[in-house]
This record gives C-alpha cells, structure tokens and sequence, in this order.
C-alpha cells in the first residue's frame, strides 16, 4: 500500500483531517514555522558567524537573499519530518491557504528535501467533502505569494533592525519599532493629543414629558428658545462649541442657556398646553449584515463577548481545526453557494418562510486591498450544526464565538427589518413668556427580520429588538398635548473617545494598513512593549508612545504615514499578483534608487537614518508638550529610567497609572509639591557620613552616606512620614537588620523585608505582625515564634475573596487580596490585575480573559518539598555558611560578621521507616478525572490514553510546553491525591 505523508500547522487539525483521510495517508503536523531568519547571534550557523551581515539575517549586497534558520526547539520535530518523508512515496503539503500557509510550505519543502512527489492542498473548510475535494485537486506551491510573504518578512526585520536602535539611543533602551505597530501606536497618541488640547463646555437643555388627551405620555427635548429679540433660536449643544476652547464657534446663531435660565424656563413651562406643529412618518428598512471577516470578528468579540483578539483568534483557531467554521484568517465577506443554500435552509426551518430574503443575498468586499479570495468566516460543511447541537462538544470561549458566527451567518440570508419613523415638532409658551419649540421622534418595527436572529453589539436579540423600538402615540398635526413634567439637564462636551481593540482594529482595517493575521499581534505587541495600557477596554497610550511617535513623525515621516504604511500592503499585494518582484522593492525601500533629476526613488530607509540621526535631539524629542501645563513652567519628560516632570531644579516622577489626559495643572502642582529632592537630616555621629531622606520610584526610604552607591539604606515603615522624619527615627531604621540572638546555635535576625517584617534563623524564617516587633523582639519571643509551625502561625482564617465570578462548565475564578495587590485564581492559575485594571470595575468576561492570557501556576518557595519528614533538632555547633546569611557590621548597629567554625552536616535521626507507596495505574486513576480542570483532563487523557508527548499536546490547548508539563505534574498530583484518598 502507498503511504502518503500530509504536512499541516498544528496536531488538532491533523487528527481532524486524518479521520477524513483513511488508510494510506499519514497526517503529521509542523507545529507552525520551522524555520525564520536568526532570532539571536545564538542562531547563526557556524560558518556564517563571521559575516557583518549575519546578524540581520538578510545578505543587503546579494539581493537580500535571507539566512533561514531552523529554531532549535523545533529541531528534533524537523528531524523527525525527514525521517518520515524518507519513508514516504509521496508527500502533500496541506498548509493555510494565505501567505503565510505558502511560506510554511515552501520553507517544508526547502528543509525536507524530499526525493518524491511534492504537491500542495488547500481547503477553507476541515469537512470531509472539502477535505477529499483538495486532495483530488492537488497544485503546486505559489512562488509569487512565497516571494510575497518573504518580502514581508524582510521589511519587518529591515524596519525593526534599522529603526528600533535609534529609538534605544535617542528615547529610551528595549523599545521597538514596526511597521504597522509604530502606526497603530501613532493613531492612539494622536486621539490621546486630541483629548488633551480639549476644552470641555457646558450646555443646557429640557427634557418634557408630555401628555395626551388619551393619558399617554411621551418624551420631548426642547431645541428653540425665544430670544430678547422675541424670535426663535436653536438651543446650543454640543456640536456648536469649539473643542480647542470650549467657546461657541464663530458664526454660530444659537441661544446658550445657563444653569438657573433652564431651571427658570422649566418652572414656566410645566403644565403649559403644546401644540403638534407637524407629524412626519416614513417606512423605513434595514438590511442584514455581511458575514464575518477577521476584523469584523474581532471587532464584535470584543464588543458583544468582551474578548481581546487574541483571545477571539485563539478561540477561532481551535473551532477552524476542529472542523466547526472555516479558515478564521480572511478578508472576504464572499460566501460559496453551498454556504448560502444551507444558511437559507436553516432560515426556513427556524424562522419560517416569510424571514427568508426573496433572492440570495451577495456581499462584496469593500475595504480595501482585499488579499486572497477566501470565504468569510462561517459555520463549516454543507449544513450548519446549531449551537445548541454543539453544546455537549463545546464549551467557554469556543462554544460562545460558534454561536456568534452561525448567527451572523444565518441573518446574512435573512429579510430586511421593517418599520416607521415618526418625527414630531411642537411648539408652546412659557408662563414666563419665552416661546419654545420642541422635538420628539420615534421608531416602530413591524417586521424584525433579520434582527430576530442577530443584533450588532448585543448579545440578547429579544432584548435589542426592545431598545430599537421607541414608539410614540400616533400624533397629529395640530392636536394639543401638556407639558406634564419638564426637567433641566445639563450637559458637557466630550473629548473623542480612547481606541478600544476593536476600534483600532476597524481604523487600520479602514486605512488599509495591515492584514487579518497580523491585528491580533499587532494589538498584543503595543501593549507588551510597553506603548498601551488598558483601562476598561480603552487603550491608553503611555508618555513612551508619545515620545517615540515624535521621534518617528518628525525625523521618518513616511514611515508612520497612513497612506504610505497602506501603499506598501498594496506592493506587497502587487508582489503576490506577480506584477512586482522581491529584491527591486526591498532595494528601493532600503538603499533607494537614483531617479532622474537627481531624486531618489523609494524610502531609501538606510540613507535616510544615517542622514537624520544626527539632526535628532534627544531631549526635544523626549520633552512632551501638555497644552494644560502650558505657561506653567513645568515640563514633562521620558527619561530613561521612566516618565517625569520638571519645573527649575524640581523634578517629580509620574505615576505609571497616570494617563496622560488626566495630567492637570492641578495634579502636576501636587506631585511637585511631594517631597522628590534628597533633604540631609543630619549627621551619624559614630561614622561622620550624612544621613539623607528620599523619595524613591518605589516609596521612600533613607541612606547614610550621600554617594552612590550609599554605605546603606533602609525603607520607611508605613507609619513613617519623609516629610517629618528625624534624625533619631532615621538612624534606628538604619540599625536594621537587628540581632535578637542566638538559638540552637544559630543567629536570630530580625529583617524588614520587601513583604514585611521577619524572623531569621539560618535557612528558617517566620513573619512578624508588626514592624514595631523588629526593635521589641527578644530571644524568648523569637524562640517561641520559631517552635510554631511556618504556616497558620498566628494568622487568621485566609481572607474572604474580594469577589466571585461564576461560569459554565469550569471552575469560579475569585478576586482576591495579595502581597503583589489584588489578583484572580481559579485554584490553578494566578494573574496579578495590572495597571489600569480596577477591581471594583471587572466584568467576568474580563477576569476570564485576563486569566487566559497571563494566568501562570504559583511557584512552589524554595525547598518546599511534599512529604519530607522534619529534620530534627540541630546541635549546638554552628553552621560553616552561617556567616554569609547575616549582613556586613557597621557603626550603626549592624550585626557583626560570625567567626564560627566550619562543621559538618549532623547525622540526622534516622526517621521511622514508613510503607513503601505502590505506583497506582493509569486504571487506578481514572475514575477520578473529575477533580481536574477541563484543560487538564484533556491534556491527561491525551498522554496517557493515547501516548502522546506532552510537546505535541500543548499547542493544540493554547499552552507554551513549559507550562503544559507543569500542568501534567499538577493534574497527575490531583489524581494520586484524589486516588488515595478515595
């Protein structure tokens, strides 16, 4: 029989296609790229090391050709590869049907070598029509989209390796610049710049509630006023003052109401007679939505399942390779035939004739440079399973975004929404005698339609239907209605909105700036490097991202130029089509190209940075000017230890959590005004060195000795203040560590440590309750406190979670309380809340998403081992590394070096023999996978009932294989716990 090896990404997508596929085939997976161009100079193969050009992974005088390297964690994997190809009478390459997929593949066939039968095999669907119908229909690989995503990959690393080390030298050190990460970044400074030249404005308006001769009320909204001159005038709102000054703009006619004028005419109008000036109703229709593509995904996971797009990729990834939707990387709202006509058969069946449109529904794609001609994004196969069909098969994120998509799939073939708008005007008096107009409109849905099954940015449909329908009483011209009640409102002009990720996504999406496989990096990547924060969904950016956004704006224009970023994806776009070729682009982008007239052709990104480097100062670019510190004197900088303030000689470092935006006058006053400066309190008269208080970026603290390094510093406890410290308070916090004394032949210490106060006797430690304990502490209480046990000495019971979030089919994750601040666990993961995370305002989606991503198993402390008996009591020789624990002597009471001598180990008592454990079976464990996670069964089940590695398990959970091992020790402690126990 012939034995045919299929090459895929990932192990869950292999065990897919491998049922479909039957006898004769072999599906192995590469586990993603085998080979990239050098990460590190570790990478560069011995003979190449010794060339300039190395490094940068990319020979600049021979046609850029590129040094691919195979990374050494997938060197066995690729050997294994070999091995099975050597075997093989024919080998197909089933690799994604973009860019990207071809590039894995030509770099398979480059690193195999294979001696057989090469083809290549594309699907958008893993179903076992589409799968055979691939393979039926084999190609070769596409050398103009290798050559395509090679020259991506060039000026990705030309661009990084190029422009990151200026920003080292002239910002700050470990930044990074990129091609579409250094746009996106720049979007989010300029809207950040925007809210910050924004002046806010004040307006007033009323808000009537009318009433029919019928007894049925409705809502009004007053919108002209008489003026002194007796005529009518539009009220002021928020669209007529300027936001640069929060004044009316010029030319604008409107009348601005203040605060007791409005509560003045709202008193005159309540229980005045209106009138129905006119009556306007108009049909009107709505049409579905097209089916999802990557950015309109991420987009509606982030707004309607609170999902970062990571998060919804990551999610998609899995239902794509486990043949629940089609490929999840696309720009094509196109459906197949096959994909409409199940979408209408399932219309018909669940909605009934009359929901289905008359006609099958096209969409075309209109943004621009749409890449390959996939499907969108829809449920898999030729009849779509429900989500309630799946829910026995899918859970959490999965069994959420499957439902998201079948139902946008399905609306798309759905009728339009149909209703009536209503718009009323109304005119009235006041008791006070100014005459007033007012405004109400409705809207009436007859027929939901498509809105039956889907309603953008709403995850309840019923529920959306209801807040889309305001209806009015059927209101006619010239009827009379009663103010019945009439309440003033004031309102503020507000600043443009921050970029959440799905906002940025559909902006750079808009722009034609970057490609579906690259927003979700791209969005990770900003905020990983330190440029964006998140606060709520919004993403704030950091004083960093403006300062290196100044740097690139001013100095490299072109490249954080929108339609410059967006013309590049259109070359590359033209390299794909074959229209362009590889090495004439790069060598334009790079080096340039002499035109006529002297002009040179292209970026010429060497020349320019060679060019500009020296016309940059560091200290403009790093200076950022705040509109509402202007005049003030004080300036804002990113040094290279974080950002500050400066006014004269006063300096002040910002808080991390501090947006820019929030940065007031006000607040910058305050935060120079805390004590920054190093004040002397005095003299230690037992060495003659100063003794100086600081503020520190970690809290304050004091050091004898002025130098840097000083002789020694100490933290302020808690109570201490900097600004009333004394010389007294100072020098005893600077007697610590103390020693209490000796106890079975070790030394007792008292610390104030990073986590508190403490006790230490040779490798043993135990917390204090208080700080005032280091200088009370006695050898008696400290021998008592050593004879408890390490853990539950003195502590109460653990703290009640902050709070609780509850979920399907996993476990609750909690809230709680830590050394490190607030954190969520779910009992086997842990992730400390970063900045701008608040706890009292965390959803639950937030929680689990912030736990997906970060959540790391807590670290065992050092030597903590399970079942180890206790060493008995020590002898009363003292230890030879003693010494090394206690800290050098000074005149201030430090505790002085231990002239001990050296000993060995005492014998230790021999411990009572206890029963030797017998190994339990895999047949003895399994009735008790209940107690694991549903990560961890599968993770469990798979090595051990299937005898697979726990590499090749891993990425198919989404877990890096460090962490997969940890969890498989984790799951296998559970068991035998569980199994002895039972």
């Amino acid at each position: 029989m012939s034995n045919t090896l299929v090459i895929v990404e990932s192990p869950a997508k292999a065990r897919t296609i491998e049922k479909y596929l039957g006898k004769g085939y072999t599906v192995e997976s590469s586990i993603g790229h085998i080979r990239d161009l050098p990460k590190s100079a570790a990478d560069i193969p011995e003979k190449y090391k010794g060339q300039a050009w190395a490094r940068l992974g990319l020979d600049i005088e021979n046609d850029f050709q590129p040094l691919y390297v195979v990374s050494p964690e997938k060197r066995q994997h690729v050997a294994k590869l070999k091995k099975m190809a050597q075997s093989a009478d024919e080998i197909i390459l089933a690799t994604d049907d973009d860019r990207e997929g071809e590039s894995i593949a030509w770099h398979l066939y480059q690193e195999l070598k294979p001696k057989v039968p090469v083809r290549r095999m594309v699907f958008h669907e893993i179903t076992k029509e589409a799968i055979q119908a691939a393979i039926a229909a084999p190609r070769q690989i596409d050398t103009n989209l290798v050559e395509a995503q090679e020259a991506r990959r060039a000026l990705d690393r030309l661009y990084g390796y190029e422009v990151s080390p200026v920003l080292w030298k002239k910002v700050a050190p470990k930044l990074s610049a990129g091609r579409v990460q250094s746009v996106a970044t720049r979007m989010l400074v300029e809207r950040e710049r925007e809210r910050m030249r924004f002046v806010s404005a004040e307006w007033w308006d009323l808000l009537v509630t009318g009433r029919t001769a019928g007894g049925v009320t409705f809502p009004a909204r007053m919108t002209d006023v008489s003026g002194p001159d007796g005529k009518l005038h539009k009220l002021a709102a928020g669209r007529d003052f300027d936001p640069l000054t929060g004044r009316l703009k010029e030319g604008v006619d409107v009348r601005l109401l203040t605060e007791a004028e409005a509560r003045a005419l709202a008193t005159g109008l309540t229980g005045q007679p209106l009138t129905v000036t006119s009556a306007e109703e108009k049909p009107f229709t709505q049409r579905p939505y097209p089916p999802f593509i990557t950015s309109t995904l991420q987009q509606e996971g982030s707004r309607k399942l609170g999902f970062a797009a990571t998060r919804t990729m990551r999610a998609a990834q899995r239902l794509y390779e486990g043949g629940y939707i089609t490929y999840m990387r696309t720009d094509s709202t196109n459906l197949s035939s096959e994909a409409v006509g199940a979408a209408r058969t399932q219309v018909a069946q669940m909605y009934g004739q009359d929901y289905l449109s008359p006609q099958p529904r096209v969409y075309a794609k209109k943004a621009k440079n749409a890449q390959e001609a996939h499907e969108a994004i829809r449920p898999a196969g030729s009849s779509f399973r429900t989500p309630d069909s799946l829910r026995g098969e899918l859970s959490g994120d999965e069994w959420r975004l499957y439902d998201l998509i079948w139902k946008r799939t399905v609306a798309c073939q759905m009728a339009d929404a149909r209703g009536r708008s209503l718009r009323v005007r109304l005119s009235g008096k006041a008791s006070t005698g100014e005459a007033v107009a007012l405004s109400a409109s409705g809207r009436t849905i007859d027929f939901p339609g498509f809105l039956r099954a889907y309603v953008e940015g709403s995850d309840d449909p019923a529920a959306a239907l209801e807040d889309r329908e305001t209806p009015l009483p059927p209101l006619k011209e010239g009827e009379r209605v009663q103010a019945e009640a009439v309440k003033p409102e004031g309102h503020e002009t507000q600043p443009p909105a921050r970029y959440t990720e799905a906002s940025l996504v559909q902006s750079l999406e808009g722009a034609g700036i970057g490609r579906p496989s690259t927003y979700a990096s791209i969005l990770g990547t900003i905020q990983d490097r330190g440029y964006a924060t998140k606060k709520g969904q919004a993403l704030v950016p950091s004083w960093t991202a403006f300062a290196t956004s100044a740097l690139l704006e001013h100095h490299f224009g072109r490249l954080v130029d929108y339609d410059f970023t967006a013309k590049m994806e259109e070359d590359l776009d033209e390299i794909a089509g074959g229209r362009e070729h590889r090495v004439p682009y790069l060598r334009r982008f790079y080096l340039g190209e002499s035109a006529q007239g002297g002009a040179v052709e292209g970026m010429a990104l060497k020349p320019t940075i060679e060019r500009q480097m020296g016309e940059i100062d560091a200290r403009g670019i790093a200076t950022i000017r705040v509109p509402r510190l202007d005049g003030s004197g004080i300036e804002v900088r990113v040094g290279r230890y974080g950002p500050y303030m400066e006014r004269g000689e006063v300096k002040a470092n910002l808080p991390d959590d501090l947006a820019p935006d929030d940065l007031t006058l006000e607040k910058a006053e305050d935060l120079l005004a805390r004590p920054s400066g190093d004040r002397v309190l005095g003299t230690d008269e037992a060495t003659g060195q100063p003794v100086v208080a600081r503020a520190g970026r970690y809290g304050p603290y004091v050091t004898l000795g002025a130098e840097n390094p000083p002789i020694r510093t100490a933290s302020l406890f808690p109570g201490d203040d900097l600004n009333t410290l004394s010389l007294e308070r100072a020098l005893r916090l600077l007697s610590l560590p103390r020693m209490v004394g000796v106890s079975e032949g070790e030394e007792i210490w008292a610390f104030n440590g990073k986590y508190g106060p403490y006790l230490k006797r040779g490798n043993e430690s135990r917390s204090l309750t208080s700080h005032d304990q280091l200088f009370t502490v006695g050898i008696h209480e400290a021998e008592a406190i050593f004879m408890q046990p390490r853990f539950g000495r003195g502590r109460a019971a653990p703290a009640a979670p902050l709070r609780t979030f509850e979920f399907e089919g996993r476990a609750p994750i909690l809230l709680k309380s830590g050394r490190f601040g607030p954190y969520l666990t779910d009992g086997e993961r842990n992730a400390t809340l970063r900045k701008g995370e608040e706890e009292s305002t965390l959803s639950a989606e937030r929680a689990l998403e912030i736990l997906e991503e970060r959540g790391k198993e807590p670290q065992k402390k050092a030597g903590q081992k399970a079942g180890k008996a206790k060493a008995p009591a020590k002898t009363s020789t003292a230890k030879a590394g003693a010494a090394k624990a206690a800290p050098r002597k000074t005149t201030t009471g430090a505790a002085p070096k231990k002239a001990a001598a050296a000993k060995k180990p005492a014998p230790k008592t021999a411990a009572k023999a206890a029963p030797a454990k017998v190994a339990l079976t895999w047949a003895d464990l399994r009735p008790h996978v209940g107690v694991l996670s549903a990560q961890e069964r599968q993770l469990v089940t798979a090595m051990r009932e299937q005898g697979r590695k726990v590499e090749d398990v891993a990425p198919e959970l989404g877990l890096d294989v460090k962490k997969a091992k940890g969890m498989a020790l984790q799951a296998s402690k559970k068991l035998n716990q569980a199994a002895r126990g039972a």
